[in-house]
């Protein structure tokens, strides 16, 4: 049975560099008015070096009692090391001796809290790590301590400020990429690292291994655009925050989702937006006009500002007009207009460089779906005064699962004169992995009047499926589907399930250029955040519940009823999954190291 409509494979909501690792254990002292509390921490800093220059990544965990405010203070052992521009914190430097004091947001440190921190710097010589650290003036040293004096606010320097004061930007050997558009912008560029994202992975047992990558930025709401007024304690980072943070990182280029659209996710629940059917307009003047505004900006002309358009949208006006909100969307325009006019708003800036989502193998493979769904995105490239030369290229598996790569048989595969398109987890698609379909549909949008030069990406943050259950290819041969089943990579029940899949891995860590028409594979789906909650859960975020976010349902036409594959307790979309963050670890495919 041909499963090509109903199979809508849904994805909700987004390199390691080398870096050596000095953990110092202490603990962190209190300002005079909590001057009986106690307080520890443990302080990890490690750092990614060039020659005269390096980056410096510093995360603080409070072991003691909670924070309100701290003070971190360390000295460089060598007297020429300069901490020259830094981020999510006030940096200062006064001879060898460096002080970092939090800002406004990330003050407050709850017992086992964490939060991280950065700078560019610049060595001459060596550049040897710092081996002790204090946190409101104590030394760190693993434990707990009750002090009984509170410690100086100021300490004295321990040798006299430099005669000249350190440059405002760092000097990198060459020049951050940027200006005009290239042909891929992920190539000589180093991606942002959102230190929201970074100090949640941080916090989890084994996160700083992944922690310093590059993972895109959700815009899924408004209030996203500004974040919280910098007076609220802990609030998220808007727009401009992390544009400002990428320009801090000395960044090549930084990644968003622009994901907002007026009915949003029509045929599912766990992502509605806040934007109902009819509210295009606003779409437009409150959502789009602002973020182009902001991308806009002269001062971000060297960062190349890549944008991740509308996911979950238009393959819906393919697959699932049977679903009366998206034949709402289809009928009334919302989605293909939308699009067009954030094409064309946002592909107006010159650094700015615009992907449209489009979805993957197991929702669009079979072909009464691949041509058709090719021909809706060239209309919506052309809508609202948008033209197919503000489309950089296109994005599969955008917070999908689908494998990267099936090692142990092709479409063309045979076992006893049956082709692996009859078994029932192929079911008749014309692909089996997403790098043969992207670079395949890659050439179908050509086809349909692209340029020639677009390029793809594959979001592999979630599809690695490594671990004990990895096949190696071996298995039985007796029928095709228990051929197909011991052999592919991929191990959810069914291709259509699609939400906080247990038994997933970490995939391909970021890197440009790996493969012909791929222009990279990115971490869009940052690993760790939900796909929708396993039940009800209110919220005031628009967040609804989807039954393929239980564990025990059933399912429904579009994963051939069967079971969902999600993970039990999992809050809503986009909130911090551990469970889900420390399973896609273990599971990655390349293992960590």
């Amino acid at each position: 049975m041909n499963l090509r409509n109903r199979l809508s494979g849904r994805r909700k909501a987004v390199a390691l560099a080398g870096a050596s690792a000095l953990v110092a254990a202490g603990l962190a002292t209190i300002p005079a008015t909590m001057a009986h509390a106690a307080t520890g921490c443990d302080v990890t800093y490690t750092t990614n070096d060039w020659q005269g220059g390096f980056t410096g990544n510093v995360t603080i965990k409070n072991v003691g009692d909670p924070l309100t405010a701290w003070t971190l203070r360390f000295t460089f052992p060598n007297g020429s090391q300069q901490v020259q521009q830094g981020w999510s914190a006030n940096w200062s430097q006064s001879g060898s001796q460096v002080t970092a004091t939090n800002l406004s947001w990330n003050g407050s440190l709850g017992t086992g809290a964490s939060t991280s921190i950065g700078f560019n710097g610049a060595w001459s010589g060596s550049n040897p790590k710092p081996t002790s650290f204090t946190l409101n003036g104590v030394v760190c040293n693993g434990g707990t301590t009750n002090p009984t004096t509170p410690p100086p606010t100021t300490p004295p320097p321990t040798t006299p400020p430099p005669t000249t004061p350190p440059p405002t930007t760092p000097p990198p050997t060459t020049p951050p990429p940027g200006g005009p558009r290239v042909d891929n912008p992920y190539v000589g560029a180093q991606g942002y690292v959102n230190p929201e994202w970074r100090a949640k992975a941080n916090a989890e047992p084994g996160g700083s291994r992944i922690s310093s990558t590059p993972t895109a930025v959700w815009i899924d709401r408004i209030a996203a655009i500004e974040g919280t007024d910098n007076s609220q304690s802990n609030g998220p980072m808007g727009v401009r925050d992390h544009l400002d943070a990428a320009l801090a990182q000395n960044a090549g280029y930084i990644q968003f989702v622009i994901y907002n659209l007026p009915g949003r996710d029509c045929s599912a629940l766990a992502s509605n937006g806040e934007l109902g059917v009819d509210e295009l307009p606003r779409y437009k003047s409150a959502y789009i006009d602002p973020i182009a505004a902001i991308q806009g900006d002269p001062k971000y002309r060297n960062l190349r500002i890549i944008n991740i358009i509308e996911i979950d949208s238009l393959p819906n006006l393919v697959t699932n007009l049977n679903v009366a909100k998206c034949q709402t969307m289809n009928n009334n325009g919302g989605y293909v207009k939308g699009v067009g006019y954030a094409l064309h708003k946002l592909g107006a800036v010159p650094n700015v460089y615009n992907y449209i989502d489009a979805a993957h193998h197991g929702w669009i493979g079979w072909d009464t779906n691949f041509g058709p769904s090719a021909a809706k995105f060239k209309e919506a490239a052309t809508a609202e005064g948008a033209t197919v030369n503000d489309v950089h290229g296109f994005i599969t598996n955008t917070a999908n699962y689908s494998a990267l790569r099936n090692p142990h048989y092709t479409i063309n595969t045979q076992v006893n004169g049956t082709s692996v398109r009859q078994s029932k987890w192929v079911d008749w698609n014309f692909y089996v992995d997403e790098l043969t379909f992207a670079q395949a549909f890659r050439q179908e949008l050509v086809n349909r009047g692209f340029n020639s030069n677009i390029g793809m990406l594959i979001d592999t943050s979630r599809n690695g499926w490594g671990g004990p259950n990895r096949p190696t290819g071996a298995g039985p041969t007796d029928t095709v589907d228990n051929f197909v089943n011991a052999r592919r990579i991929d191990r959810r029940i069914h291709a259509g399930n699609w939400c906080n899949q247990s038994g997933a891995g970490l995939g391909e860590r970021p890197v440009a250029a790996p493969e012909p028409g791929i222009d990279a594979y990115v971490w869009v789906k940052p690993p760790g955040e939900s796909d929708g909650s396993s039940s009800l859960i209110p919220n005031n975020d628009g967040k609804g519940f989807d039954r393929m976010c239980d564990p025990t349902y059933t399912g429904n036409e579009r994963n051939g009823n069967n079971l969902s594959g999600a993970l039990p307790n999992a809050p809503i979309s986009g909130a911090w999954f551990s469970a889900q963050f420390r399973e896609l670890m273990a599971n990655a495919y390349p293992p960590l190291n």
